[in-house]
Protein backbone atom coordinates (compact mmCIF):
# COMPACT_ATOMS: atom_id res chain seq x y z
CA UNK A 1 0.00 0.00 0.00
CA UNK A 2 3.06 2.20 0.89
CA UNK A 3 4.98 1.54 -1.98
CA UNK A 4 1.42 2.03 -4.38
CA UNK A 5 0.84 5.72 -2.78
CA UNK A 6 4.34 6.73 -3.09
CA UNK A 7 4.28 5.44 -7.01
CA UNK A 8 1.28 7.85 -7.43
CA UNK A 9 3.06 10.67 -5.71
CA UNK A 10 6.33 10.35 -8.01
CA UNK A 11 3.78 10.12 -11.05
CA UNK A 12 1.96 12.92 -10.23
CA UNK A 13 4.85 15.11 -9.11
CA UNK A 14 7.05 14.35 -12.53
CA UNK A 15 3.78 15.11 -14.85
CA UNK A 16 3.65 18.27 -12.75
CA UNK A 17 7.60 19.07 -12.93
CA UNK A 18 7.24 18.48 -16.75
CA UNK A 19 4.94 22.00 -17.07
CA UNK A 20 6.97 23.89 -14.90
CA UNK A 21 9.10 27.01 -16.70
CA UNK A 22 11.64 27.93 -14.37
CA UNK A 23 11.92 31.05 -16.36
CA UNK A 24 8.66 32.29 -14.08
CA UNK A 25 9.96 31.56 -10.86
CA UNK A 26 10.47 34.68 -8.65
CA UNK A 27 12.46 32.30 -5.86
CA UNK A 28 12.14 35.37 -3.52
CA UNK A 29 8.75 35.93 -3.28
CA UNK A 30 8.54 32.11 -1.57
CA UNK A 31 9.91 33.45 1.56
CA UNK A 32 9.74 37.28 1.89
CA UNK A 33 5.95 37.77 0.40
CA UNK A 34 3.29 38.86 2.62
CA UNK A 35 1.53 36.30 1.88
CA UNK A 36 4.24 33.40 2.55
CA UNK A 37 3.84 33.32 6.59
CA UNK A 38 4.86 30.38 7.28
CA UNK A 39 8.77 31.01 5.32
CA UNK A 40 9.21 34.37 7.46
CA UNK A 41 8.13 32.43 10.32
CA UNK A 42 10.70 29.72 9.98
CA UNK A 43 13.75 32.67 8.75
CA UNK A 44 13.17 34.09 12.21
CA UNK A 45 14.34 31.38 13.36
CA UNK A 46 16.69 30.19 11.62
CA UNK A 47 19.25 33.27 11.66
CA UNK A 48 22.40 33.27 9.98
CA UNK A 49 22.70 29.97 7.53
CA UNK A 50 26.07 30.81 5.85
CA UNK A 51 28.46 27.81 5.20
CA UNK A 52 25.36 25.49 6.67
CA UNK A 53 24.54 22.32 5.28
CA UNK A 54 20.85 22.40 4.16
CA UNK A 55 18.78 19.38 3.25
CA UNK A 56 15.76 20.67 1.14
CA UNK A 57 13.43 17.42 1.57
CA UNK A 58 10.46 17.15 -0.95
CA UNK A 59 12.18 20.42 -2.75
CA UNK A 60 9.61 20.50 -5.67
CA UNK A 61 10.73 23.08 -8.33
CA UNK A 62 13.62 23.68 -6.22
CA UNK A 63 12.48 27.70 -4.87
CA UNK A 64 13.60 26.72 -1.36
CA UNK A 65 16.90 25.11 -2.48
CA UNK A 66 18.22 28.58 -4.48
CA UNK A 67 16.77 30.94 -1.78
CA UNK A 68 19.13 28.89 0.71
CA UNK A 69 21.84 28.65 -1.46
CA UNK A 70 22.03 32.43 -2.15
CA UNK A 71 21.87 33.47 1.33
CA UNK A 72 24.54 31.36 1.74
CA UNK A 73 24.34 27.90 2.80
CA UNK A 74 25.02 24.66 1.07
CA UNK A 75 21.91 22.49 -0.46
CA UNK A 76 20.73 19.57 -1.32
CA UNK A 77 17.22 19.31 -3.22
CA UNK A 78 15.74 16.06 -2.49
CA UNK A 79 12.91 14.30 -3.87
CA UNK A 80 11.15 11.37 -4.27
CA UNK A 81 10.36 13.04 -7.95
CA UNK A 82 13.41 12.71 -10.04
CA UNK A 83 11.20 15.03 -12.43
CA UNK A 84 11.15 17.74 -9.58
CA UNK A 85 15.00 17.51 -8.80
CA UNK A 86 15.70 17.99 -12.71
CA UNK A 87 13.67 21.16 -12.33
CA UNK A 88 15.28 22.42 -9.03
CA UNK A 89 18.20 21.79 -10.96
CA UNK A 90 17.82 23.90 -13.91
CA UNK A 91 16.49 26.69 -11.62
CA UNK A 92 19.55 27.15 -9.41
CA UNK A 93 21.37 27.29 -12.89
CA UNK A 94 18.76 29.69 -13.96
CA UNK A 95 19.76 31.83 -11.26
CA UNK A 96 23.41 31.30 -10.64
CA UNK A 97 24.02 29.16 -7.69
CA UNK A 98 25.12 25.65 -6.99
CA UNK A 99 22.78 23.12 -5.49
CA UNK A 100 23.40 18.93 -5.08
CA UNK A 101 20.09 17.44 -6.91
CA UNK A 102 19.19 13.79 -4.71
CA UNK A 103 15.95 11.69 -5.12
CA UNK A 104 15.21 10.33 -2.07
CA UNK A 105 12.86 8.48 -0.21
CA UNK A 106 11.56 10.94 3.16
CA UNK A 107 10.80 7.52 5.12
CA UNK A 108 14.21 6.13 4.78
CA UNK A 109 16.87 8.74 3.74
CA UNK A 110 19.66 7.40 2.37
CA UNK A 111 22.24 9.97 4.04
CA UNK A 112 24.58 9.30 7.10
CA UNK A 113 23.73 9.55 10.65
CA UNK A 114 24.90 13.98 11.46
CA UNK A 115 25.12 15.18 8.15
CA UNK A 116 23.30 17.70 8.20
CA UNK A 117 22.77 21.61 10.15
CA UNK A 118 19.46 22.03 8.82
CA UNK A 119 16.54 20.02 7.38
CA UNK A 120 13.94 22.33 5.89
CA UNK A 121 10.85 20.35 4.28
CA UNK A 122 7.55 22.42 2.71
CA UNK A 123 4.30 21.13 2.51
CA UNK A 124 5.77 17.55 2.16
CA UNK A 125 4.96 15.50 5.25
CA UNK A 126 0.68 15.55 4.11
CA UNK A 127 2.17 13.66 0.98
CA UNK A 128 4.15 10.91 3.54
CA UNK A 129 2.36 7.61 4.60
CA UNK A 130 3.25 8.04 7.54
CA UNK A 131 4.80 11.57 8.98
CA UNK A 132 5.89 10.31 12.08
CA UNK A 133 8.63 7.85 10.05
CA UNK A 134 9.44 11.03 8.06
CA UNK A 135 10.28 12.72 10.75
CA UNK A 136 12.56 10.65 12.70
CA UNK A 137 14.73 10.05 9.70
CA UNK A 138 14.97 14.12 9.28
CA UNK A 139 16.12 14.12 13.31
CA UNK A 140 18.27 10.91 11.93
CA UNK A 141 20.41 13.04 9.62
CA UNK A 142 20.55 16.38 11.62
CA UNK A 143 24.06 16.98 13.32
CA UNK A 144 24.04 17.36 17.12
CA UNK A 145 22.23 21.23 17.65
CA UNK A 146 20.35 21.07 14.07
CA UNK A 147 17.27 22.21 12.99
CA UNK A 148 14.66 20.57 11.70
CA UNK A 149 12.28 22.85 9.67
CA UNK A 150 8.97 22.30 8.22
CA UNK A 151 5.31 23.92 7.07
CA UNK A 152 2.24 22.04 5.86
CA UNK A 153 -1.81 22.21 6.40
CA UNK A 154 -3.79 21.12 8.96
CA UNK A 155 -6.52 19.18 8.21
CA UNK A 156 -9.38 20.94 11.14
CA UNK A 157 -10.79 24.12 9.07
CA UNK A 158 -13.76 23.61 7.18
CA UNK A 159 -13.15 26.37 4.27
CA UNK A 160 -9.95 24.19 3.45
CA UNK A 161 -11.44 21.01 3.78
CA UNK A 162 -14.30 22.49 1.33
CA UNK A 163 -11.42 23.87 -0.91
CA UNK A 164 -9.70 20.71 -1.16
CA UNK A 165 -12.95 18.37 -2.24
CA UNK A 166 -13.43 21.05 -5.31
CA UNK A 167 -10.05 20.73 -6.25
CA UNK A 168 -9.09 17.27 -6.83
CA UNK A 169 -7.52 17.65 -10.33
CA UNK A 170 -4.17 19.77 -8.43
CA UNK A 171 -3.91 17.21 -5.68
CA UNK A 172 -3.16 13.37 -5.10
CA UNK A 173 -5.96 11.40 -3.41
CA UNK A 174 -3.76 9.96 -0.83
CA UNK A 175 -2.86 13.44 0.80
CA UNK A 176 -3.68 13.37 4.24
CA UNK A 177 -3.29 17.27 5.99
CA UNK A 178 -1.78 16.97 9.65
CA UNK A 179 -3.33 16.87 13.00
CA UNK A 180 -2.16 19.51 15.11
CA UNK A 181 -0.67 16.54 17.50
CA UNK A 182 1.52 16.19 15.19
CA UNK A 183 3.52 19.17 17.59
CA UNK A 184 3.71 16.14 20.22
CA UNK A 185 5.45 13.87 18.06
CA UNK A 186 8.11 16.18 17.09
CA UNK A 187 8.47 17.17 20.83
CA UNK A 188 9.10 13.77 21.42
CA UNK A 189 12.18 14.06 19.37
CA UNK A 190 13.54 17.06 19.37
CA UNK A 191 14.92 19.21 22.52
CA UNK A 192 13.44 22.42 21.74
CA UNK A 193 10.56 23.13 19.51
CA UNK A 194 8.84 26.42 17.72
CA UNK A 195 5.60 26.25 15.92
CA UNK A 196 2.61 28.56 14.92
CA UNK A 197 -0.05 28.42 12.57
CA UNK A 198 -1.23 30.69 9.67
CA UNK A 199 -4.39 31.69 7.92
CA UNK A 200 -7.50 31.82 9.51
CA UNK A 201 -9.57 34.90 8.99
CA UNK A 202 -7.08 35.79 5.92
CA UNK A 203 -8.48 32.66 4.16
CA UNK A 204 -11.13 35.17 3.09
CA UNK A 205 -8.62 35.65 0.22
CA UNK A 206 -9.44 31.79 -1.05
CA UNK A 207 -13.06 32.24 -0.84
CA UNK A 208 -12.79 35.34 -2.66
CA UNK A 209 -10.54 33.95 -5.43
CA UNK A 210 -13.84 31.45 -5.77
CA UNK A 211 -16.93 33.46 -5.13
CA UNK A 212 -15.81 36.92 -6.85
CA UNK A 213 -13.24 36.29 -9.07
CA UNK A 214 -14.35 32.95 -10.23
CA UNK A 215 -11.14 31.12 -10.25
CA UNK A 216 -11.31 27.53 -11.09
CA UNK A 217 -9.45 26.08 -8.17
CA UNK A 218 -8.57 22.52 -10.62
CA UNK A 219 -6.98 25.46 -13.27
CA UNK A 220 -4.99 27.73 -10.82
CA UNK A 221 -3.32 26.00 -7.33
CA UNK A 222 -4.80 28.38 -5.04
CA UNK A 223 -1.20 28.55 -2.85
CA UNK A 224 0.96 29.28 -5.71
CA UNK A 225 -1.53 32.67 -6.59
CA UNK A 226 -1.33 33.75 -3.38
CA UNK A 227 2.64 34.06 -3.31
CA UNK A 228 2.47 35.14 -7.60
CA UNK A 229 -0.22 38.38 -6.51
CA UNK A 230 1.10 38.91 -3.38
CA UNK A 231 1.70 42.82 -4.27
CA UNK A 232 -1.86 42.97 -5.29
CA UNK A 233 -3.39 41.09 -2.04
CA UNK A 234 -1.22 42.91 -0.05
CA UNK A 235 -3.56 45.17 1.78
CA UNK A 236 -6.22 42.81 1.97
CA UNK A 237 -3.56 39.88 3.65
CA UNK A 238 -1.96 42.64 5.77
CA UNK A 239 -5.75 43.56 7.45
CA UNK A 240 -6.55 40.39 7.80
CA UNK A 241 -3.27 38.75 9.52
CA UNK A 242 -3.75 41.41 12.25
CA UNK A 243 -6.80 39.76 12.74
CA UNK A 244 -5.41 36.32 12.92
CA UNK A 245 -2.94 37.73 15.37
CA UNK A 246 -5.80 38.32 17.93
CA UNK A 247 -7.90 35.21 16.98
CA UNK A 248 -5.10 32.83 17.39
CA UNK A 249 -4.79 34.25 21.20
CA UNK A 250 -8.46 32.62 21.23
CA UNK A 251 -8.30 28.91 22.93
CA UNK A 252 -8.30 26.00 20.19
CA UNK A 253 -8.48 28.65 17.65
CA UNK A 254 -4.55 27.86 16.36
CA UNK A 255 -5.66 24.43 15.63
CA UNK A 256 -8.39 25.71 12.96
CA UNK A 257 -5.72 27.38 10.91
CA UNK A 258 -4.58 26.66 7.28
CA UNK A 259 -1.05 25.52 7.98
CA UNK A 260 1.01 24.88 10.54
CA UNK A 261 5.01 25.50 10.65
CA UNK A 262 7.45 24.16 12.83
CA UNK A 263 11.06 24.66 13.50
CA UNK A 264 12.97 22.44 15.94
CA UNK A 265 16.34 21.86 17.69
CA UNK A 266 17.98 18.28 18.03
Amino acid sequence: MIDETLSKERQFHDTWAAAIDVDGIRVADYFEACTAPENRFILQQLGDIRGKRLLDLGCGAGENSVYFAQKGANCVAADYSAGMVDVALKLAAANGVNVEGHTANAMALDFADNTFDIVYASNLLHHIPDPKIALKEMHRVLKPGGKACFWDPLKHNPVINVYRRIATEVRTDDEMPLDINITKVVKSLFSQVSYDTFWLASLWIFLRFYLIEKVDPNKERYWKKIIIEYERLNPTYRRLETIDQSLKKIPLMKRLAWNIAVVATK
